[in-house]
């Protein structure tokens, strides 16, 4: 039951219900975790086949960072939006939309026949991707408290381990089954059931009504700052020098694209990025924080499938199956921090010791190449992901700790979106560096074999080899290249990482609070009825 009053030409609606009960949270949290293992499971199912995909479609290198590279793009510009939008309107219906744009444009990837059609469709599910990103966070924080919030993290953790573990070994299973095309329409099920049970378990309380105002001038301004940018890191040093007329361009283009963002949003009457929340000590270090650990894990995670694959020679199962130990230490870390936090109430230690595994488990990845036992790439994958679980969500667990109510959707869907933005960025970058530096190892390795380098097909040594088509004596020199390229790769990512250690050692630990964002909204509407009657007399 609610009552409803009219302020100003706004009608506000004030719930009578109280605070939800465990079991309401549990059926609510049900439909919110399917709805994450849907994105997850969109993304991670085709993480092993990449390189077949690419192989297959006659691919580049640049292609393969690319199909990856267009989805961060879109899910990064997006994810300002949906949180905007999650101040705004009606939370479960965005995220219901958000699952079919994401779910419908995998099904039509799956029907692509040339690279350029799969960046297209990946670009397209980026879209419902941002919306998952920021909704899902939100829909959890309004109806979690932070104090509370670890006792379901073992929940969250399980459907991203799930997710993330059986979305490659199911996508390689598929793979080498039926063919790759078949990994893009798995999700098709889940989605339908995931739209069914929010709209079945999700009960959220209305908020005032008022009128959407969208920015879409900060948006545009926005999305071709962040695609100049990641265009120009993509192909400088490739198609054009990286001191040359065309980088001055895309790099004083994205310079102005950025002070043009800043101007539009000051005056903005619903910016896509609200300038004020970096007044909030916490929002900036979460900032800073999330766009290193976002270089740093999407930026070398991506081409751990072309190190099983090329390097080592693996098929997309056995792929899927080697990187268990990076997502189990994710879900244990998780769910282990979670509990511990909730216990304690204080996040910041846990948050510093993942800071120090994940610069750590960088480090020790960047030792790898074509020989190194499985073993210990085990171990090092392990203790990366280990430092994974222990950062990414404690980040945005700080960040909502800290944020009124009414900026919930925006900053937490900011701090996710720098947190893809500097995974869009580590891509493209360490793809470029990638493609050059195996390119150059392969060309130097087949000389010293007095091989030309037509022998690895008709890309040279620019498209994805397949090595079971290659002799002995060239499958070597690609394994060795992709093994040295890799390895780079995280080395790169290694001192990236201790940035946001030094953001983290800086947070200052604000006290968890005790009331979910459902009981915040209640409150403020009620005291909004009760103050409006007061107020007119």
């Amino acid at each position: 039951m609610s009552t409803t009053t009219s302020v100003d030409g706004s009608a506000v609606e004030t719930p009578s219900s109280i605070p939800m009960t465990h079991r309401q949270v549990l059926e609510a949290l049900s439909g919110i975790l399917l709805g994450m293992f849907v994105s997850i499971l969109a993304t991670s199912v085709v993480s092993t086949s990449l390189p077949r995909i690419i192989t297959d479609l006659g691919g580049s290198q640049s292609a393969f960072t690319w199909v990856v590279t267009a989805t961060l793009l879109t899910t990064t510009v997006s994810t300002p939006i949906w949180g905007k939008l999650a101040d705004l309107v009606d939370r479960k219906l965005l995220v219901q939309l958000a699952l079919v744009v994401s779910v419908l444009s995998s099904a039509l990837a799956g029907l692509s026949h040339s690279t350029e059609m799969l960046i297209g469709m990946r670009a397209l599910q980026g879209i419902g991707a941002g919306g998952l990103t920021a909704l899902g966070t939100v829909l959890i924080a309004d109806i979690i408290s932070p104090r509370e919030r670890g006792r379901y993290m073992g929940l969250m953790g399980a459907v991203m381990a799930v997710g993330m573990v059986g979305g490659p070994l199911l996508g390689g299973v598929i793979t080498d089954a039926a063919g790759w095309r078949w990994n893009f329409f798995v999700g098709l099920p889940f989605a339908v059931a995931a739209i069914v049970v929010l709209q079945r378990t999700l009960r959220l309380p209305a908020v005032v009504r008022r009128r959407v105002r969208i920015d879409w001038a900060g948006a545009l301004l926005l999305s071709a700052s962040i695609a100049t940018l990641l265009l120009w890191i993509t192909f400088a040093g490739s198609s054009f020098a990286w001191v040359s007329w065309q980088s001055g361009v895309m790099v004083g283009g994205t310079l102005l694209g950025v002070v043009a963002v800043i101007a539009v949003e000051s005056r903005a009457a619903e910016p896509i990025i609200p300038l004020h929340l970096f007044r909030n000590r916490t929002v900036v270090l979460a900032i800073i924080a999330s766009v290193a650990v976002g270089i740093a894990m999407f930026g070398t995670q991506v081409f751990l499938s072309q190190y099983m694959q090329l390097a080592r020679g693996r098929t997309p199962t056995e792929s899927g199956l080697l990187t268990i130990p990076m997502v189990a230490g994710t879900f244990l870390a998780s769910t282990l921090s979670g509990r511990a936090i909730s216990r304690s109430g204080r996040y910041k230690k846990v948050m510093v010791v993942g800071a120090v595994l994940l610069t750590s488990g960088l480090g020790l990845m960047g030792t790898i190449d074509e020989n190194t036992s499985f073993t210990l790439v085990g171990l090092y994958m392990l203790v990366l992901g280990s430092g994974v679980g222990m950062l990414m969500q404690n980040l945005v667990l700080a960040t909502q700790n800290t944020l009124a109510i009414t900026d919930m959707g925006a900053g937490t869907a900011t701090v996710a979106f720098f947190r893809t933005l500097g995974g869009a960025i580590g891509v493209s970058a360490l793809g470029a560096v990638l493609s050059n530096r195996v390119s150059h190892l392969m060309v130097d390795g087949l000389a010293g074999i007095g091989v030309p380098a037509s022998a690895l097909g008709s890309g040279g040594s620019t498209s994805l080899p397949d090595l079971a088509t290659l002799p002995g004596p060239v499958r070597q020199v690609v394994e060795h290249a992709f093994g040295v390229g890799v390895a780079e790769l995280f080395l790169i990512g290694a001192p990236v990482a201790l940035l946001a250690l030094v953001a983290v050692i800086a947070l200052r630990e604000v006290p968890l609070g005790r009331a979910s964002g459902v009981e915040q909204r209640l409150a403020a509407q009620t005291a909004f009825a009760q103050d409006t009657p007061a107020a007119s007399r």
